[in-house]
């Protein structure tokens, strides 16, 4: 039942990612709703299937590489329909599905086995530590998105291109404030994490750190948004700088999820 959950919503995924790349070329307000729509199907149905699996497995889900990679995108879809809530940019789906799907492909190939728990992964850290650092992720996932769509509208203006995708995409106001929320709303949530993963580290290992890869790349994401807030603050860093800062953010954050679990030796590396 799991196993037909999950390839149900990876369909539906696929289908809105298609439907969202055929919406930068030629986009429509029919066309847009189906792919909200069809997305709204495919995350109700990953929901059920990460719900299906908690309990088959009686923790949450996210100790393989496999529910990792589910886990995140499915964090990934949550935050990216609160900000349509709010926003109604039906075009940045375009921009955020295609890192779904891959994720979710991603999630496809990899072993779907359900592992007892390790004694260090009997805690009640593990649901709280992970929540925080997959939700903070995927925020940092939907501002690549955003920053990606800025320097694309940034493009326009100074081509004088405006028509086409130019009209549909946001101004380069709006881009810049959602770039800053997700970021504000995923720093504290990657601070919480390493904060309650180096509290979890002391009650299972006796050290706070030790500089495990996966402890040394999640600071070195740290660092970088620390300095996206910084410099946007004091030194006024927005829009075209605060937008290559994220997608380079993310890209480290891509390293650290799959690079150090699949070339690197860690302590927090994933069965």
């Amino acid at each position: 039942m799991g196993t037909i959950l999950f390839e149900l919503a990876l369909t539906f995924y696929f289908t809105a990612t298609i439907i969202s790349v055929v919406e930068v070329f030629k986009g429509s307000k029919e066309s847009s709703r189906l792919m909200l729509i069809i997305t709204g199907i495919g995350f109700l149905i990953h929901s059920s299937s990460i719900i299906y699996r908690y309990f088959a497995a009686g923790h949450l889900p996210i100790t393989s590489m496999h529910e990792a990679s589910s886990f995140f995108a499915w964090c990934v879809v949550l935050i990216f329909f609160l900000l349509e809530y709010k926003y109604k940019i039906g075009i940045m789906g375009s921009f955020i599905l295609p890192v779904v799907f891959v994720l979710m492909l991603s999630s496809s190939v990899l072993p779907r086995g359900i592992h007892p728990l390790s004694p260090v992964l009997q805690s009640y850290w593990l649901g709280i530590h992970t929540f925080l650092a997959f939700l903070g992720n995927a925020s940092f996932a939907v501002a690549f998105g955003v920053g990606i769509m800025y320097l694309l509208q940034e493009h326009y203006l100074k081509s004088k291109h405006l028509h086409g995708l130019f009209k549909r995409l946001p101004s380069l106001q709006i881009l810049d404030e959602i770039n800053y929320k997700l970021i504000s709303l995923g720093f504290p949530l990657l601070t919480l994490a390493i904060i309650t993963g180096a509290l979890w580290a002391e009650s299972a290992w006796g050290s706070y750190w030790r500089w495990d890869p996966k402890e040394v790349w999640s600071l070195t994401t740290w660092f970088i948004y620390a300095l996206v807030l910084h410099v946007r603050l004091t030194a006024g860093w927005r829009g075209r700088k605060a937008a290559i800062l994220s997608i380079i953010g993310f890209s480290v954050i891509l390293f650290t999820f799959f690079g150090v679990n699949l070339l690197l030796k860690s302590l927090h590396s994933f069965v």
